[in-house]
């Protein structure tokens, strides 16, 4: 199978009910990922161009679900199974969907939300 031009990294990150940063798979991010799976297939990339990945934690919680697009290093964020369509026609063309690119400003602690609370003694730390 030869290298594909991009990886989409779409995180499916769940964390408990009532986190108050909620999670990607909360927000339907499974979904997302196995809706851009079939479009991929069905449009021809999937072999050559692009591949949609599952990833843990992107650390971008609040603008969940989040695609990590790779190697161009950039992020779709907030994205709804309506996107689909468009990622995929951008994928095809070379290009991406501006409207959900995330910018720099939803990188910084400011956007971040209210942090995890402390894991109880013993457990391993949420990612």
């Amino acid at each position: 199978m030869p290298q594909r031009k991009r990886y989409l990294f779409v995180c499916v990150n769940r964390r408990p009910d009532g986190v108050p940063k909620g999670s990607c798979a909360q927000r339907g991010a499974e979904g997302i990922h196995a809706q851009l799976k079939i479009a991929l297939a069905e449009r021809g990339l999937a072999k050559v161009e692009a591949r949609a990945c599952t990833a843990s934690c992107l650390d971008v919680c609040w603008a969940g679900p989040v695609i990590a697009v790779e190697p161009d290093g950039y992020f779709y964020g907030r994205v709804t199974p309506a996107d689909i369509p468009e990622i995929v026609d951008a994928l095809a063309s070379g290009g991406r969907v501006e409207r959900l690119v995330l910018p720099p400003e939803d990188f910084t602690e400011a956007t971040a939300g209210p942090p995890l609370p402390a894991p109880p003694r013993g457990a391993p730390p949420e990612a």
